[in-house]
């Protein structure tokens, strides 16, 4: 493989070729060199392929309904949000997940972190038996991220409250698990479910909380003593100021102390959002070494704030990106938007520079996933994203600089492990992925029993 312009140790150098063994990792990577015979050429500007650390597939259905009707707040957001949820079966999520992946992936997203909490049927019901089969939601996910091609961490969430002292509600039934036993219980089973049918390096399994309002501080204990450690672990983390309030009425602590107390704070864990810490907050996830995956775009749609990112990077946080609820599915938006976010907070230009940005959207995401890294250098996977430097976004850029002014249209090739799935916005399988969203969409319309806002149920 040979990229006119590459992303490799810091800079971008030209004339890079790459040797790529089997298993799709880097082995060599020459720069100032030409092309040989029956090389694969990457024109353009070639960067080590986005990893997304935090999504929630089925929230693509809420992109574009969410906004008539009032002010509105999260909360608000989040009782369409329960709605949208259901309306899934798994025949439905497997329709859906797959072209959202597929749109993750032309938009240069090569791995992903499926934060996934809708388990069981709508009445809480476990699917299994004689009419479904056991882990069939779960499963549906896998196979979506095996058509689309893009490498799944499946994090099986623990949500067991609806708040502080208040059970789960008619909305979140199919969310939940008995107790914390019964979770890790469920959670050794769908890992040895999906190890014997998925390829590792395709499909794995991580674990996630909720939320500190999901999850009480008991079964946070037993969770802390009994989960393998051998699992990322992502949680929910001060996305709101009414979720700190109230777990300081309830514990006496903030969230992140609460987890602390608790030994969960590590690093292995991925704390997603973080958008509202205190000082003492922030050295102690710093301290551990723990990634904090933000989800700029998403923050904005939701009004939830701007997180204090730099300063969790100067504490010894790893900074992470996903796109949440997709409002967005562009990893260079996200990249910008980190950045803008930290200029508007403090009125300093250069918070994070357009290196400090493309690890974010790459390394960092991997970490979270427990995955090893994308990129061009030896012992990387060849998961690659080639952009190009002379559209109407990019023309007289910097190449080291297209972090602060392409976006996912600009990415005109997507590798992974080394073979090409996407060109030009299309699938190399699965063609276009605003058909598939489309008609995915719709069937979940039609299916469902609920109207969004502004939309009338069919």
């Amino acid at each position: 493989m040979w990229c006119e312009q590459g992303w490799l140790n810091g800079a971008v150098e030209d004339g890079i070729r790459l040797e790529v063994d089997d298993a799709g990792t880097v082995t060599l990577a020459t720069p100032a060199t030409a092309p040989q015979p029956g090389d694969l050429q990457l024109t353009g500007v070639t960067f080590p392929a986005a990893s997304n650390a935090h999504s929630h597939a089925f929230h693509r259905i809420l992109r574009g309904r969410t906004h008539a009707g009032g002010r509105g707040s999260f909360w608000t957001w989040r009782e369409q949000m329960y709605e949208a949820a259901g309306t899934l079966t798994p025949e439905l999520y497997e329709q859906l997940a797959t072209a959202v992946f597929a749109e993750m992936v032309v938009a240069g997203f090569t791995s992903v972190a499926e934060f996934h909490y809708v388990h069981h049927q709508p009445d809480g019901t476990p699917y299994g038996g004689e009419h479904s089969e056991e882990h069939a939601m779960e499963r549906a996910l896998a196979r979506a991220a095996v058509a689309a091609g893009i490498r799944l961490t499946l994090l099986d969430t623990c949500y067991l409250a609806g708040g502080f002292d208040a059970p789960l509600n008619t909305g979140q039934q199919r969310f939940g698990d008995t107790d914390a036993a019964a979770w890790l219980e469920r959670l050794a089973s769908l890992r040895n479910a999906l190890a014997n049918e998925f390829d590792p390096a395709q499909v794995s399994v991580g674990a996630a909380l909720h939320s500190v309002r999901g999850v009480p501080e008991a079964d946070l204990a037993m969770i802390a003593a009994h989960l393998p450690a051998d699992l990322p672990l992502h949680i929910h983390l001060s996305e709101q100021p009414a979720e700190n309030e109230a777990c300081l009425q309830a514990t006496g602590l903030t969230p992140t102390m609460l987890l602390h107390r608790r030994g969960l704070i590590s690093r292995r864990l991925s704390a997603v959002h973080a958008t509202h810490l205190t000082g003492e907050d922030i050295a102690v996830l710093g301290a551990a070494g723990a990634t904090v995956v933000m989800c700029p775009t998403t923050e904005a749609d939701l009004a939830d704030g701007i997180g204090p990112a730099a300063a969790l990077r100067a504490a010894g946080a790893r900074i992470a990106l996903g796109t949440d609820q997709h409002a967005v599915v562009d990893p260079f938006l996200e990249m910008r938007a980190l950045e803008y976010g930290e200029r508007l907070a403090s009125g300093e230009r250069g918070r994070f520079t357009p290196g400090d940005l493309h690890q974010a959207a790459s390394g960092a995401g991997t970490h979270a996933q427990g995955r090893p890294d994308p990129g061009l250098a030896p012992g990387n996977v060849c998961d690659l994203m080639s952009v190009a430097p002379h559209s109407l976004r990019t023309a007289g850029s910097r190449p080291g600089q297209l972090a602060l002014t392409a976006t996912a249209a600009d990415v005109h090739t997507v590798v992974v492990g080394g073979r090409v799935l996407a060109r030009n916005g299309r699938h190399s399988s699965l063609g276009d992925p605003g058909v598939l969203l489309g008609a995915a969409i719709a069937a979940v319309d039609t299916a469902g029993a609920t109207t969004f806002e502004g939309i009338p149920h069919p």
